[in-house]
């Protein structure tokens, strides 16, 4: 089968459904593609509850994202029984997380999600090919003519030709099957000249992924049986890491301290003035609110028999290898799960208890949680793509408060966009220990989402113009969001008018695009007086 559309987006996560809305509302008609069975990436199918800066609630990211935001809370509103209180709450945080101010169970992102699309779905200005993977490339010179996609489960094949693609592949996937030029890992030295960068390339070295999965804990006995290679795993212990990988204790993140974090299940807290402040601390250091995403006494009594918390801890990093350009992807993706498998058990079996015992066996996988048969996310956690050559690099010297002397924005005069994150890479394939660097609140220039040479493709997610560093603050949920948004909305403005991303980067037209983006609900700056962290 074959379709012909205006814009293609490859991958249906953060970057992808936010190009799809941006692009269809411009009036363009739109091709998503998506492997998973629930849109919306890293919020839904890899279970992470959104991370997010601290004046989320106030400003800071775009008019439909923050739809997103308070579509969430208006579904647990509407749908579920919450005390009078929960639903007074006007920054309801149906999980009293300590990582976001919106931590809520993937499920219902989803649902979400699919309202967003629902009347663009309906009209036909957005079709969704669900449950496929790209899996070759027309192209033609610098232009891309069409993509195939093929059936996750059927095989069978669908080609799309579009006048702009882009990619909001989790990993950067149309990168190598367009030849678009791209770079992965770390960037030496010179490249740059990144005072955190090492002397020479290392494109192996990427940030760890997790395959996630929530729990909860309730009466009885739910132990499961011991993993085969439980043993390899229980003694795995990186050099930096001050105790085996399946214990409580890790680095800290800023610090690099060798630290214990305390796991109490359905502690005794109140969920109704948590508040989750980034600038204060990273929130981990009791886990079980660290990404709890049900917090049972939100809601009326009896409706839930314990919290529902997201397990994504660097405990469950897998280290050994990244699953881009290497062989064996599939072996290392089973080997996370199962390094992820074997801590759930060593929960139930060793974890360390207050009353001086040993495990907690009425811990239990939330199948219902993820959508999926065993509690596990959908996809694993993905923290860093493979990148795009761009027309700009956003690199460590831009960010960094050390080396800017401040910690005021950093402005860029083609701004499509802003975000907010410290420089947060965690533990790497490579052998590298946590990097956290202080980042400035900062701009998205058009130029990263642009790639050198190719001349219709578009970078829509992670694979935009940064460096291996630089990723680290640009990888969350919201930025994410916001560079699809952009990218959708650019495609459908140089269709508009006949021009080209390159010229528009150029200047040409640019200030007319940054107000269109306004008028849309894209921030492109941030306002006077915010300080990064």
């Amino acid at each position: 089968m074959t379709l012909q559309t205006d814009v293609l987006v490859v991958g249906g996560g953060m970057g992808g459904v936010a190009a799809a809305l941006a692009a269809a509302r411009a009036g363009r008609r739109v091709v998503l593609t998506e492997e998973y069975p629930w849109l919306g990436g890293q919020l839904t199918s890899q279970a992470v509850p959104a991370d997010e800066h601290t004046w989320v609630e106030e400003f800071g990211v775009t008019a439909s994202y923050r739809r997103l935001r308070e579509g969430i809370r208006d579904y647990y509103r509407d749908h579920y029984p919450l005390t009078e209180a929960a639903k007074a709450k006007k920054d309801l945080n149906p999980g009293a997380g300590m990582v976001s101010r919106i931590c809520a169970e993937p499920r219902v992102a989803a649902a979400v999600i699919e309202s967003m699309l629902a009347p663009f779905r309906s009209s036909g200005a957005i079709r969704v090919l669900e449950r496929t993977r790209p899996v070759s490339a027309d192209v033609e010179g610098d232009v891309v003519r069409s993509i195939t996609v093929a059936g996750v489960d059927s095989g069978e094949r669908t080609t799309i030709e579009a006048d702009y693609v882009l990619d909001a592949t989790e990993l950067g996937d149309l990168l190598p099957l367009t030849g678009t030029e791209y770079v992965t890992g770390f960037e030496a030295r010179s490249a740059y000249g990144e005072p955190s960068a090492p002397a020479q390339a290392q494109p192996h070295n990427q940030q760890a992924i997790s395959w996630c999965f929530v729990i909860e804990h309730v009466k009885g006995d739910h132990t499961i049986e011991r993993p085969a290679d439980y043993d390899h795993w229980r003694s795995y212990e990186p050099e930096y890491w001050g105790a085996p990988m399946l214990s409580l204790t890790a680095p800290d993140p800023r610090t690099l301290a060798t630290m214990s974090r305390t796991f109490t299940p359905d502690i005794n807290d109140d969920p109704l003035n948590q508040t989750a402040d980034q600038r204060q601390a990273a929130g981990d250091k009791e886990l079980w609110t660290f990404r709890r995403i049900i917090a049972r006494d939100l809601f009326e009594p009896g409706v839930y028999e314990s919290d529902q918390v997201l397990v994504n801890w660097p405990m469950i990093d897998y280290l050994d290898s990244p699953v881009v350009d290497v062989p064996d992807v599939e072996h290392h993706l089973a080997q996370a799960k199962r390094f992820a498998l074997s801590m759930f058990y060593w929960l139930q079996t060793e974890a360390p208890r207050p009353d001086g015992g040993t495990g907690w066996p009425g811990l239990r996988l939330v199948p219902q949680a993820t959508g999926t048969e065993d509690g596990f996310a959908q996809a694993p956690y993905i923290r860093e793509s493979r990148r795009i050559k761009a027309l700009r690099t956003v690199i460590e010297q831009d960010l960094s408060v050390d080396v800017r002397g401040h910690a005021r924005p950093a402005t860029f005069a083609d701004s499509v966009g802003v975000g907010m994150y410290r420089i947060d890479l965690h533990p790497s394939t490579g052998g590298d220990n946590y990097i956290d660097v202080a980042s400035a609140p900062f701009e998205i220039p058009l130029g990263t989402l642009v790639p050198q040479r190719m001349s219709n493709l578009l970078a829509a997610g992670k694979n935009v113009g940064t460096t291996h560093i630089t990723n680290g603050a640009f990888r969350l949920h919201p930025v994410e969001w916001n560079i699809g948004e952009s990218a959708g909305a650019l495609a459908a403005w140089c269709l508009a008018r006949g021009t080209t991303p390159h010229k528009v980067a150029e200047g040409e037209g640019l200030a007319e695009f940054q107000t269109a983006l306004e008028a849309d609900g894209v921030e492109l700056h941030w306002p006077d007086g915010v300080e990064g962290y």
